[in-house]
Order: structure tokens, then C-alpha cells, then sequence
């Protein structure tokens, strides 16, 4: 294990065990003041039946006990977009920008997901995930942005300068679930530009385009005080164009989420699922599906096609640079499910379609 390994794996013990003292210590929640809930106890957010697992002894356990596969310091991607500034009528655009950074074009509406344009997704420049393959589309090729959504806080979806970045260019809104617009509000130019909504509840973003937040099998945080204090989500994005579902981060638990999309907003054109940062399986189940529960999604939900994303720009975990790509091709043949229906997408990439 080289020098740069084990000042990363040290940085995360340590904001890991440090978060989890604290957040038994602390039981307050400066993010979010709001009534108790099935998934909101006063203080801390949960996944009903669900019980949280990412102890901090876990933590250690994964980060000294286990050795990652060797990633590639580069790994460009060989496609590169420069998106048209509107899409309409029955028309859906939709570009990975990388991890799990998507544009989405649909009914004259430019709308990202998860920006993240910094060279690391880590709270310090100096250490953490560093990116091993540029944007999929340039920032200054971007179109004008009317709506951003953020899934929750972890820095790999929730990425501050970007954010700040966006705001002085074109000042879109900015969605998120509950406690988060505490966190953005300050960069974006106040809270009267971000919203915050609850699992269940829905944001009308005009031109026939609604965004549903759904719940998923995960958790929050970014410090060492906040862990699960404010909340995360998935989102439904139904339009004339047809209906979208983005998972940012999920384990797989019962599949009652994903079933329950399908019946309360079905059919769902595109399904864009998380396929990476699975390994190792004992301690990251819980919150990261493998490709396997990635088509078993994809079954319980219903989608016409899928996207798989959250692979090969950042390195999160242990597996290699391109095994969920392969994994995924073995789950789809396990499945007898046509390999184009889901495909592993890199950055730059475009999926199109006319009509639903």
C-alpha cells in the first residue's frame, strides 16, 4: 500500500470514527427542525425497518483490512458532448456527464443532476477521490441551467463549488431533500433559491415537468456532526416525454422502493441506476448495489431502458475500474434480459429517443 493509499484510507478512518462518536454525542440537528415522521425521529433521518449499519468500527475494519485493486491515474473516456441548448416535443436528451453527474434535456428544460466538476470528491484538495477521466461535457458547453438536483450531501453528488460555479453563470434553482438547503443555501445566494421536499412530495418545475422525490436505501452526511441529519433521496421525473427515474445512491434492501416507483408512476421510460462502488459486499450492501441488484431493479421497476452509472470516474471502494461493467454484461445474461436495454454508460455519453 503506497504513501497517497494510506494518507487517503487515514483521512477517512479518522472523519469516520470521528463522525460516528460524535454523532452518538451530539444529539441535535442544526440542518433541520421539522415534525417526527416514519423516517425522521427528531433528530436524525432513517429507512423505516431498515436499521443504519456504518458504524465507525466497520469503518476501520474495511479501510485497514481490506486492499483496494489498483486504479488507472488516468482513464479518459472516449466519448465527449456539446449539447444543444434546448430539447422539446416528445424529444429526451440525456448526457452522463461522469459518476453520477447527469444533464437531462427534456421539454425545453436543462436539467443536472448531482453536479460535480471538481478534480476530487472530498471535503480537503489534497487527498480523497480523485478523478481519473475529465466531464463529459465541458462547463462552458454547457446550456443555460433552469434546475439542479441534489440527491443528498455526500461529496461525490454534493459538490459545493460547482454548485457556486453554476449560480454566477446562470442562477438555477436547486432541489433537494429535507436539510440539505442548509447546506447549499449560502453558495447559491440564499435559501429563496433552493427548495427542500420530503420523500412524497413533488416540485413543479413548468413546461409539464414534475419532480417527485423518492426514497432510497442510504444515508447523509459530509462532517463529523451531521451524519444522517439531513435527509436523501431519489428522483422521479415525470415530463411529455415520458418518465424518468434516477437512483443516485441505494443498497437494495427489501425492493419495496423500486416497485413502489413502478406502481405509483409507471411506466418509466429511462431508469438510470447506480452499478459501482459495491465492493467489499459486508460492509457495502447496505448502501451500494452490486450490478446483480442493479438488474433486479431494473426488473422491479419496470424501465424500458436503463442507464448504469456511479463506475469508473471516481475510486470509492475496492473493485476494479471495469468490473461493473462486466458484471453488469453477466447479470443481464443471467436475467436472458437484451444487453442494450441497460447499458453501462462513460462519460460523454448521450441517450436519445423520439416519442414514448
Amino acid at each position: 500500500m503506497n504513501r497517497r493509499t494510506i494518507l487517503k484510507r487515514g483521512l477517512l478512518a479518522a472523519l469516520g470514527l470521528a463522525g460516528g462518536l460524535a454523532g452518538h454525542a451530539y444529539a441535535t440537528n442544526s440542518l433541520y427542525e421539522g415534525p417526527l415522521s416514519d423516517h425522521f425521529d427528531g433528530t436524525r433521518f432513517f429507512v423505516p425497518g431498515h436499521p443504519f449499519e456504518g458504524s465507525p468500527m466497520r469503518l476501520l475494519r474495511w479501510q485497514f483490512g481490506e486492499r483496494p485493486a489498483p486504479w488507472p491515474t488516468s482513464w479518459p473516456s472516449p466519448f465527449a458532448d456539446k449539447p444543444p441548448e434546448r430539447v422539446g416535443g416528445d424529444d429526451l436528451r440525456v448526457t452522463l456527464i461522469g459518476h453520477a453527474s447527469f444533464l437531462i434535456q427534456v421539454a425545453g428544460k436543462n436539467i443536472l443532476v448531482d453536479p460535480v466538476y471538481s478534480e476530487r470528491a472530498s471535503p480537503v484538495s489534497f487527498a480523497g477521490p480523485r478523478r481519473v477521466n475529465a466531464p463529459g461535457i465541458d462547463f462552458d458547453h454547457l446550456p443555460p441551467i433552469d434546475l439542479v438536483l441534489v440527491s443528498h450531501g455526500h461529496y461525490d453528488h454534493l459538490d459545493l463549488a460547482t454548485l457556486a460555479r453554476l449560480h454566477q453563470r446562470s442562477k438555477p434553482h436547486v432541489l433537494a431533500p429535507l436539510g440539505n438547503d442548509t447546506v447549499i443555501a449560502p453558495r447559491v445566494g440564499g435559501r429563496a433559491n433552493v427548495t427542500a421536499r420530503d420523500w412524497g412530495e413533488r416540485h413543479d418545475a413548468g413546461n409539464g415537468v414534475t419532480i417527485h422525490l423518492e426514497p432510497s436505501y442510504h444515508w447523509s452526511a459530509r462532517g463529523i456532526l451531521d451524519r444522517r441529519k439531513a435527509l436523501w433521496c431519489s428522483f422521479v421525473i415525470t415530463s411529455p416525454a415520458g418518465t424518468i427515474y434516477h437512483i443516485a445512491d441505494t443498497g437494495y434492501g427489501d425492493g419495496q422502493f423500486f416497485r413502489g416507483v413502478q406502481k405509483n408512476h409507471g411506466p418509466i421510460r429511462l431508469a438510470i441506476i447506480p452499478i459501482g462502488a459495491y465492493e467489499p459486499r459486508w460492509f457495502m450492501k447496505g448502501q451500494h448495489v452490486n450490478p446483480e441488484e442493479s438488474v433486479r431493479i431494473l426488473q422491479d421497476c419496470g424501465a424500458e431502458h436503463a442507464i448504469g452509472h456511479h463506475w469508473g470516474t471516481f475510486q470509492l471502494t475496492n473493485e476494479e475500474i471495469e468490473r461493473p461493467e462486466k458484471d453488469l454484461g453477466a447479470a443481464l445474461a443471467a436475467a436472458a434480459m437484451e444487453a442494450g436495454r441497460f447499458q453501462a454508460f462513460r462519460p460523454g455519453q448521450v441517450w436519445s429517443g423520439v416519442g414514448v
